[in-house]
């Protein structure tokens, strides 16, 4: 095989594995919101319900909890990845003016990265002397290697906050869901929460190291231990209101 064919090679060569990925804006506070749906809305629905309340308070309870909840996940979710975007794009405006106004400096600094990184010092100087010749792709360059982000992948507030009110309503509705239909115990809405619980938990492994198995119980043990708590307090709360 020839230098040129050895290069074209290697040039073209396949990637046999692929990565999910694991910087989208949307995962963390999508299944975050599910949860938190699920568990505060099933936590406060025990509490009125261990209070011996009337079947059409516990219904307002669920469904103004829902819609509560969701709006104000979504709202946090909001600030809070807008705030993170707007922290992050003034720091790259930061890199941007120093490559500006100190070109020379800048281009130091990246070869002395490289070198720390372990690259010959010759070597290290040209990749960044070359990785410097285009203003934009060396700003990408300055903003991953010394502030750990990519100024063309910021997460979305948008999508976060979408992200967070879908996943909390669809959550928050589980335990409410028996009551609209009809039901008067806890019961239903306990064993439809605790279904909901494993499910989101065996789910979320997908895309972790866990097994479906011990996600799933880890959920329903958490959430079932706040909605039991919440039931006793309502229940103390309740008997002695009476």
């Amino acid at each position: 095989m020839s230098v040129e064919d050895a290069a074209t090679s290697g040039a073209r060569a396949e990637i046999h594995h692929e990565h999910r990925d694991v910087t989208g804006g949307w995962l963390r506070p999508a299944v975050f919101g599910a949860m938190d749906g699920l568990v505060s809305n099933f936590a406060l629905i025990a509490g009125v319900a261990g209070g011996r309340a009337h079947h059409q308070v516990i219904v307002l309870t669920g469904l103004a909890g829902l819609a509560a909840g969701a709006f104000s996940m979504a709202a946090g979710e909001y600030i809070s990845v807008a705030s993170q975007a707007e922290l992050a794009q003034a720091e790259i405006e930061v890199e941007r003016r120093e490559l500006q106004h100190r070109p020379e400096a800048e281009e130091l600094e990246l070869a002395q990265l490289y070198e720390a990184r372990g690259l010959d010092p010759e070597l290290a100087r040209e990749v960044a002397r070359q990785l410097s010749r285009d203003p934009e792709e060396a700003l990408g360059v300055h903003a991953r290697e010394e502030l750990g982000i990519d100024p063309g992948d910021l997460p979305s507030p948008v999508l976060a906050a979408g992200s967070s009110f879908l996943s909390f309503a669809v959550g928050a509705c589980l335990p409410v869901l028996p009551y609209l239909l009809g039901a008067t115990s806890l019961w239903p809405a306990a064993m439809l929460a605790a279904v909901g619980l494993f499910g989101a938990g065996a789910l979320v492994s997908r895309v972790t190291a866990r097994s479906w198995w011990y996600g799933g119980l880890r959920q329903l043990t958490l959430g079932g231990a706040a909605a039991a708590i919440t039931f006793v307090v309502g229940s103390l709360i309740g008997t002695n209101s009476v």
